[in-house]
């Protein structure tokens, strides 16, 4: 086994090795902005974005710093002549099982304001190549490139631009939902949830109802009983929210309720149909069942939906 990790140990070395001999290879060199800093596309861009600043307007206008990048970019048509180096170094990577690409961030260094007129050039470089990292998405490489752009000979700014090129995690499945323990005294019960009836035992002797499902009543303490079907009314009588520990079955927060039913027992059940920091004592709610199909096959389980408009 150790000689196994020492092997992919010794691919991973030689890997990064090579991704690290693109560092300070040049993607890009002196190319030209394909338009000259104008004001229709200042414009457009304050529009966008909301941005009022009297600088960017008039005569003696400014484009805002961070359209820096905007003067570089080639459109839908792209830029012809770009440097290999770059692509190469991506394709190394998705030979290596880093498939998956996403922007991480950028940085923007700003030496002097662009004017309308400024004719713009850059030069692009591949920056660094990280050392592995795993993240959630999965394990890959940070790949950081730097634009120096300049107006005639001076440098008017500077752009990182980082990205991340990975090799997914691999999804894990779902946790299937607990499922109930079904014994002699409460499978009634649960027979009548697969029905889509919330059954509650009542005392033939006394008629008094309990919940739980219980072998006798704990009124009178006879035995025999029958059941009625619960109308679904019901309002929160108690509730907690639960945050820890956390269950892989479920999404922390959410909400567990004590119902107070229109019959006048308590039953535990979730509440659903609205968040839950909205949930308090009171709310009324009503009856659904919610199915879910998980490997150890269809659950259904009784829970308690706010209706619209009452949260």
């Amino acid at each position: 086994m150790s000689g196994q990790r020492t092997g992919v140990s010794e691919v991973q070395d030689e890997l990064g090795a090579r991704l690290k001999a693109f560092e300070g290879r040049a993607t890009a060199v002196a190319r030209a902005g394909k338009d000259p800093v104008n004001e229709p596309m200042i414009r457009h861009w304050c529009e966008a974005l909301g941005d009022t600043n009297p600088a960017y307007s008039g005569p003696d206008a400014i484009a805002p710093p961070t359209m820096l990048q905007a003067w570089t970019m080639g459109g839908l048509s792209g830029h012809t002549g770009r440097s290999q180096a770059y692509d190469d170094l991506l394709t190394l990577l998705d030979e290596a099982g880093c498939t998956s690409v996403v922007a991480t961030d950028c940085e923007q260094e700003y030496l002097r304001p662009l004017r309308p007129g400024d004719e713009i050039s850059y030069d692009a470089v591949i920056e660094s190549v990280s050392d592995r990292k795993t993240t959630k998405l999965g394990t890959g490489y940070f790949v950081t490139t730097r634009m120096d752009v300049r107006v005639g000979r001076d440098l008017v700014g500077t752009h990182r631009f980082r990205i991340l090129k990975y090799a997914p995690a691999r999804k894990t499945p779902k946790a299937p939902r607990p499922r109930p323990v079904i014994n002699r005294d409460n499978a009634g019960f649960w027979e009548g949830v697969d029905r889509h009836q919330l059954l509650i035992q009542r005392c033939t002797g006394c008629a008094t109802l309990r919940f739980p499902w219980l072998p006798g009543c704990n009124a009178c303490g006879g035995l025999d009983w029958d059941t009625v079907e619960a109308s679904g009314e019901g309002t929160v009588y108690s509730y907690v929210v639960m945050h820890h520990p956390p269950f892989p079955a479920l999404d922390p927060p959410y909400a567990v309720g004590l119902i107070e039913l229109a019959e006048g027992v308590r039953m535990i059940s979730n509440v659903v149909g609205v968040p839950y920091d909205k949930v308090r004592i009171g709310l009324p709610v009503r009856l659904e069942f919610q199915r879910y199909e998980d490997p150890g096959g269809a659950l259904v389980l009784p829970v308690f939906r706010v209706p619209e408009g009452e949260a």
